[in-house]
């Protein structure tokens, strides 16, 4: 499912492994220690190879940890990427911490940061709805309204933004809020 804008711009729902295809950038779904894990966390680490992890290990010294609602950019390894955007997205606990404020956040910082390196392409998973929780129907609109702002921008770079999730389930989730945008 596809959805074109002014400007030659697509945002793209897509089931699949985020690991396999192209793009400038792909985003993990990291922890805050950014000290790898299980889900596309790990997918990324085990396709990526060790240089992605190196470089986390040189950011983690400088900063220590990376706040929820934040990224950092490390090199792609051996992903077919450019780079890859380690955001932090918020464990879920009921709605009522800010957990759409902090989602909201991880994308528009990766964005930004496309943006800030002159990236066409970016793919997404869906944040946070692993192992922390979040409602998949929930984050994905959040993901797609913050995408949806973000993609009219006349200064953007992005040419296309593709959500790459893991199953039919959250295809499905995902799907039921792009049509209604």
């Amino acid at each position: 499912m596809e959805k074109s804008y002014p400007g030659s711009r697509l945002v793209r729902l897509t089931i699949g492994d985020i690991t396999r295809g192209p793009a400038d950038v792909i985003v993990n779904a990291a922890n805050s220690a950014l000290a790898g894990g299980g889900g596309v966390d790990g997918a990324i680490h085990r396709a990526g190879g060790p240089s992605i992890m190196k470089e986390l290990s040189a950011i983690r010294r400088k900063i220590g940890s990376c706040p929820t609602g934040s990224a950092v950019a490390t090199g792609a390894g051996e992903l077919p990427a450019r780079w890859v955007f380690h955001a932090v997205g918020p464990i879920f606990r009921g709605g009522e911490h800010g957990e759409a404020d902090q989602l909201a956040s991880c994308y528009q910082t990766c964005l930004r940061m496309a943006d800030e390196r002159e990236a066409a392409s970016i793919h997404f998973p869906s944040i946070s709805t692993g192992a922390y929780g979040y409602p998949v129907a929930d984050a994905a609109e959040v993901a797609l309204e913050t995408v949806a702002k973000h993609i009219v921008k006349p200064e953007t770079s992005l040419r296309e933004i593709v959500f790459v999730l893991f199953d039919q389930k959250s295809y499905n989730a995902y799907a039921k809020k792009f049509q209604k945008w």
